[in-house]
């Protein structure tokens, strides 16, 4: 397994183009969303926000999000925006008598991105306006209400060793005095968390644990049922998980969705590129990969079996055995 490279400092605030919203309000809209997603929505405190998944009747996730209620009946979901057109108008098949509108809400947002120093900073702000103790960035999927700019903070798993949280504001919030972080920088953020975005290209590529979202708190046991819970919990409980993600090296291009060989297997993939990142010269990505390649220290391609070569970095966080 190869060692971390040096990476620029993550911190600032970043555009986040690739990312939108999705609306969901009325009565029923957390109780419906409770029965499509494997995170819960119900018992969601005000302090809370999930990532979770929404998947089809075979386990597959056809979209990720990262959602929080901001008031009892309405939910909003930040997920990737090559999906939200598909995702609201498949779940909107669901919705029968149920007293929910789901809508594409990203034009009603500003969506960024806060990372490192200049998330602390503003952490630390709203922790001594409010006069209450410091707010800690160590746990992540926790809102922060920012009731000067009508903003939330979703705290995320860190990257790079550096916090970050998605910042979802009513009207563009007063961020003029922390340094622009560059998307693409951002994005390499994304894929060293270890945790990969559904995109269009891994439409239903993947069971939930395939991107080790049970280890992230992605996934809910004990809640009820949803689209595809039954091959899920079977996945997670009959037997050892055979397939897991992993972060990567590469020094050539590749791309979200291609599949992986290793170098003594030409026609039998071992697993596919979820989410990729360039940083100069070098690429990063998270990858599903069949666990026993990894063990065995095979030598992994991209696209054939002599294919742009991958090199296997550390997880930043560990697999649960016991959920």
């Amino acid at each position: 397994m190869s060692q971390l490279p040096h990476f620029p400092a993550l911190d600032g605030v970043a555009p986040l183009p690739h990312l939108g919203v999705i609306r969901a309000v009325g009565e029923d809209a957390a109780n419906f969303l409770h029965n499509q997603l494997t995170q819960d929505v119900l018992l969601m405190k005000a302090d809370q926000c999930h990532l979770g998944a929404f998947c089809n009747a075979k386990g597959r996730m056809q979209a990720s999000f990262v959602f929080y209620k901001p008031s009892p009946n309405e939910v909003l979901l930040v997920c990737r925006r090559d999906l939200i057109a598909q995702t609201v108008k498949r779940l909107s098949m669901f919705v029968l008598r149920a007293k929910v509108k789901l809508t594409d809400a990203t034009a009603d947002f500003h969506l960024l991105g806060l990372a490192g120093k200049s998330l602390e900073s503003v952490v630390s702000g709203l922790a001594q306006e409010a006069s209450q103790p410091e707010l800690s960035l160590n746990q992540a999927w926790r809102c922060i209400h920012w009731a000067s700019e009508q903003a939330h903070l979703l705290t995320l798993y860190p990257a790079l060793q550096q916090p970050r949280a998605l910042l979802l504001a009513a009207s563009a919030p007063h961020l003029s005095a922390y340094p622009t972080l560059d998307t693409a920088l951002w994005q390499l953020g994304e894929v060293m968390s270890g945790i990969a975005w559904v995109e269009h290209a891994t439409f239903e590529a993947f069971v939930p644990q395939m991107l080790n979202y049970e280890s992230v708190d992605g996934v809910n046991f004990k809640k009820g049922c949803y689209p595809g819970q039954e091959v899920v919990a079977r996945s997670q409980f009959r037997g050892t998980l055979k397939r897991r993600a992993y972060v990567v090296q590469s020094a050539d291009a590749i791309f979200a969705g291609q599949e992986i060989y290793t170098s003594d297997a030409t026609d039998q993939p071992c697993g596919l590129v979820a989410q990729v990142a360039t940083l100069s010269d070098q690429t990063y990505a998270v990858v599903e990969l069949q666990t026993s390649v990894v063990d065995e220290k095979k030598s992994l391609h991209v696209g054939t079996s002599s294919g742009a070569q991958l090199h296997v970095l550390p997880l930043p966080y560990v697999l649960r055995d016991d959920i």
